[in-house]
């Protein structure tokens, strides 16, 4: 590697020698004394005149008898050559000599381009030859999981789904005496966070198999044919363990569709998804190697990836219901001091649609919350900070340069959201109003936990845009139209979100119908664009107005939130219970 970097630094040196050089000599070189025709004439009949080059159609080129060069204009007469002879003038019709200068010049461009193909010859060989320690796949050595199914805390149901494919590994015999083939290729998909590569390791601990673990932008490159390569690697590797799990995360990095929509391709990533292909096609079926590939969006991957004989099992890891989050957070709770005054079902109860990751930070943040304390051991006090960070962010110390004005208004959004969540969706808890800024950029927010739930409906859709709305409505209501700020910014993202969903791809609006508009953009159907945003925005308004109603009817309890958020700046579930129960509307 030293040699080649020395031998890069002569060539610099030596071009960057040679452009001096052109330099240097370009200013030495007198140019041609532009002389007009009637001089040239002139010094014809009086002998001055050496030579002529005649090359050029527009200008005659020349060398004076003391060595002097000169250029002047060619009037393109028939007899100029005859009169030059006479005159004893050496012609010459052929192309003018090549200066030393032009010589430098193109020995310059020729360095510079031998040193280019020179760098990417070098960069291409390092690829294609996949040297020890240079590709990445080279560098994986198995690892030998240590994570069980009892590790895995939740998705009963996914694990259920691939307890046989574990037989199937550890016993192929068993299952081909039945003319059974192993399933080649399992995908887990889900959410982010939600436990597929813990899921995979379990699967090969439970096998006790090497866990080939690879992501898929390892096999992402410029050049074409090196990912293809590094697949090859990477089979030829694990069936030399005879059995093993292939993990490939974030497989959507090389398994796109490849009929994509504007009609372009990419040929290494071509190359390296049909590398893939032909080596799943090629497993014998008892060989006892299985590949597991994780993705989040399992609707983006080419159909050649998800047919039988490739992966033949797709397994999706969902987000934790109550029992499973209950179980995670025992399981991460088991090595760190907990108070008894932690209820961890309460904490399962609050934490709806965590998945397993957020769950696990949330424990680390307490666990960081109690150290920075030093209690002794995580605290209640501890859990429902940390939760409320994960949630919202960090709150603001200095809240000095906050207005008052600013905060009334802060007060009033949070209170709108609070109360149309009580008087409209009242199997919604809301466990914590705040005016308090966080770091994540908050004024404040409302806590507002859905019950538990396998689908959305319709319903719980619409009254979720409702209380998004009821901010920017609240606002409206008590300091009018011109006052109202930005502060709704992300409550309408996600309303627009939400019910954008609900017209072009769930077929919830009776106008736009069961259409899927995803479907239609995908075949070239472009118009009905201008017919979803017109009914978003009708259904928008509709709803925008059902909530303002509902405020200004509900004026005085409205008044009553935010003021007690201005006196204490935070309420919790029990503190917004004793205020509707003032005024009747206990939900």
């Amino acid at each position: 590697m030293k040699r080649k970097n020395k031998i890069l630094i002569i060539l610099v040196v030596l071009i960057l020698s040679a452009s001096v050089l052109t330099v240097l000599l370009q200013r030495r070189v007198p140019g041609p004394q532009k002389i007009t025709y009637n001089a040239f004439r002139k010094a014809v009949q009086e002998g001055e005149v050496k030579k002529v080059y005649l090359t050029d159609e527009d200008r005659i080129k020349g060398v004076f008898k003391n060595g002097k060069s000169f250029l002047t204009d060619n009037p393109r007469r028939e007899n100029l050559k005859e009169i030059l002879l006479t005159k004893n003038i050496a012609v010459d019709e052929r192309a003018g000599r090549i200066q030393g200068s032009q010589i430098i010049g193109v020995v310059l461009m020729m360095s510079l381009f031998g040193v280019l193909v020179f760098t990417v010859q070098q960069n291409a060989s390092k690829q294609m030859q996949g040297k020890p320690g240079k590709s990445p796949i080279n560098s994986i050595q198995p690892e030998k999981s240590t994570v069980h199914f009892s590790s895995v805390a939740g998705n009963e149901e996914a694990k259920e789904s691939i307890q046989d494919l574990v037989d199937f590994i550890q016993n192929p015999e068993k299952y081909t005496k039945y003319g059974a083939r192993l399933p080649r290729g399992v995908i887990f998909y889900g959410s982010p966070g939600t436990g597929k590569t813990l899921m995979a390791k379990a699967v090969a601990g439970e096998a006790g198999v090497p866990f080939f673990a690879v992501s898929g932008s390892d096999f992402v490159q410029v050049y074409v044919g090196v990912g293809a390569s590094r697949i090859r690697e990477l089979f030829k590797k694990a069936r030399g363990y005879g059995k093993g799990v292939i993990f490939i995360d974030e497989i959507d990095a090389l398994g796109k569709k490849r009929d994509s929509a504007d009609g372009s391709g990419n040929e290494e990533r071509d190359q390296t998804l049909n590398a893939l292909l032909s080596e799943m096609s090629g497993f014998h079926d008892n060989e006892g190697i299985v590949v597991i590939a994780a993705t989040n969006r399992l609707d983006t991957l080419d159909e050649a990836l998800l047919r039988p004989g490739r992966f033949d099992r797709h397994i999706e890891i969902q987000l934790p219901d109550i029992r499973s989050r209950l179980k995670i957070l025992k399981l991460h709770a088991g090595n760190k001091p907990m108070d008894q005054s932690v209820d961890l079902e309460k904490v399962a109860q609050q934490t709806v649609y965590f998945s397993g990751a957020k769950l696990e930070n949330l424990l680390n943040e307490a666990a960081i919350l109690a150290a920075k304390r030093g209690g002794g051991c995580i605290a209640e006090e501890d859990m429902n900070k940390a939760f409320y960070t994960v949630v919202a962010g960090a709150e603001k110390k200095d809240r000095s340069a906050i207005a008052e004005r600013d905060r009334k208004v802060t007060a009033y959004h949070e209170a709108g959201h609070a109360l149309i969540t009580r008087l409209m969706v009242p199997e919604n808890r809301v466990s914590r109003i705040t005016i308090i800024p966080s770091t994540k950029g908050a004024g404040g927010f409302s806590m507002n936990i859905p019950p538990d739930r396998m689908y959305y409906r319709k319903k719980d859709m619409e009254n979720s845009i409702r209380i998004g709305l009821a901010g920017r409505a609240a606002e409206e209501l008590i300091f009018g139209e011109k006052n109202i700020t930005t502060g709704a910014s992300n409550d309408l993202e996600k309303a627009t979100e939400t019910i954008l969903n609900m017209v072009r791809r769930f077929g919830m609006n009776p106008k736009s119908g069961l259409l899927n508009y995803d479907v239609l953009y995908r075949n070239g159907m472009q118009q009905v664009q201008e017919e979803i945003l017109q009914e978003c925005k009708n259904t928008m308004d509709q709803f925008y107005r059902e909530v303002r109603t509902l405020l200004q009817e509900n004026r005085k309890i409205l008044a009553a939130i935010a003021e007690n958020l201005l006196a204490r700046e935070t309420l919790e579930e029990r503190d917004l219970d004793a205020i509707l129960e003032t005024y009747g509307k206990a939900g």
